[in-house]
């Protein structure tokens, strides 16, 4: 039963081990035992940076160092690696002891971000770097198309908050709205407000921080939307309590 499970892991990363021993300590979490992941995620961390730094080097050969490597920290970041793992639904598949099991660590963003980086490794050991490599380009095809190279790394905060001064709006506002979870595992959700557009969104994620960057990206798409330019401002509407 377990085997078909990971053969749907397989099919989702694109990629089918031969040896099957690596794609299980690949998806197996310290509490659980040993063999565990954590020597193979500190190579897919290194592979991982590798061949995103390359790619970035690829597609945008007038950016600067500094600016390059601002989008590799972006693109490498554990709230990045986060969702690239949900969308694998990497919890699923994961090993973890029972204590980990009964405080939700399949859904901990820092449990599924090193697992992703373990299978990176896992398929660097098995199948050699050019393999790994179009494993990695593929699962982040849709993130590489999101850059802009005129914010050239620039975080969502950042980037808004230099959209609004540009248009001589004031900075928006961000609030806390709720946190869930127990200490360990809490996902939190704010909010961000442009009252001179009427714009107001929420943001979820692991921390306070990342649940603003967040919404302030879900802000920065509204205000490039050329449809939205158009268009007179109006209230989003407000997810109900």
């Amino acid at each position: 039963m377990r085997g078909r499970r990971l053969e749907r892991l397989e099919g989702a990363l694109g990629h089918v081990f031969q040896r099957r021993d690596l794609l299980q300590q690949a998806v197996t979490h310290r509490s659980y035992g040993t063999p565990h992941n954590e020597r193979i995620e500190f190579l897919g961390d290194s592979v991982l940076n590798c061949v995103i730094a390359a790619r970035l080097f690829e597609l945008f050969p007038a950016l600067r160092e500094g600016e390059l490597s601002r989008l590799r920290a972006n693109l490498v970041r554990q709230e990045t690696l986060f969702v690239l793992a949900q969308q694998l639904k990497l919890g699923d598949y994961l090993r973890l002891g029972e204590g980990e099991l009964k405080s939700g660590g399949f859904r901990r963003p820092s449990i599924l971000a090193d697992a992703l980086e373990a299978l990176f490794g896992a398929i660097f050991l098995e199948a050699g770097f050019e393999t790994v490599r179009s494993v990695i380009l593929a699962l982040y095809a849709s993130q590489f198309s999101a850059i802009d190279p005129r914010q050239a790394g620039k975080d969502p905060k950042t980037a808004l908050q230099e959209l609004l001064q540009g248009q001589g709006l004031a900075l928006p506002e961000y609030a806390l709205l709720e946190t869930r979870g127990e200490a360990h595992a809490q996902e939190f959700e704010v909010e961000c407000r442009v009252a001179a557009l009427a714009i107001c969104v929420r943001g979820t994620g692991s921390s306070r921080r990342s649940a603003e960057q967040e919404a302030a990206q879900q802000v920065c798409r509204l205000l490039e939307d050329p449809s939205r330019a158009s268009a007179s401002p109006r209230p989003l509407r407000r997810k109900k309590s």
